[in-house]
């Protein structure tokens, strides 16, 4: 594996955790603070809080923030869906563009069926 890719997977993977930690303790403060009051619930600690986090992401989904407008009939779906050929293929090279436009990227993050050495 070459040294920037494992680099990059890793901070990924830190990020990752620090943000799952930092809304596990979002979580907990509001639930703490609303639901005891509001419904009578018991107060959670970190790791319940946490768990309560993760359970939410696994019956929701890990979609992105723009997954619903393909998927579910949004703009994204309407247009890719009035493109003709040309501008489809047009729009799959700019995506692919963002990724692949520096060596990190490129040597991490190649798309399907490609070799990433051959960029």
């Amino acid at each position: 594996m070459d040294r920037h890719c494992f680099k990059f997977k890793l901070a990924g993977i830190l990020i990752v955790l620090a943000l799952t930690a930092f809304f596990g303790a979002v979580v907990m403060v509001l639930w703490n603070v609303l639901v005891p009051q509001i419904f009578g619930l018991p107060r959670l600690n970190y790791p319940q809080a946490a768990g309560i986090l993760v359970l939410a992401k696994i019956f929701f989904g890990f979609r992105g923030p723009r997954a619903h407008e393909f998927h579910y009939g949004g703009k994204l779906r309407k247009k890719w869906m009035n493109m003709s050929e040309e501008e489809r293929k047009a729009f799959v090279e700019k995506e692919k563009d963002f990724f692949t436009h520096h060596r990190r990227f490129s040597s991490c993050c190649a798309f399907p069926g490609e070799d990433a050495e051959q960029k």
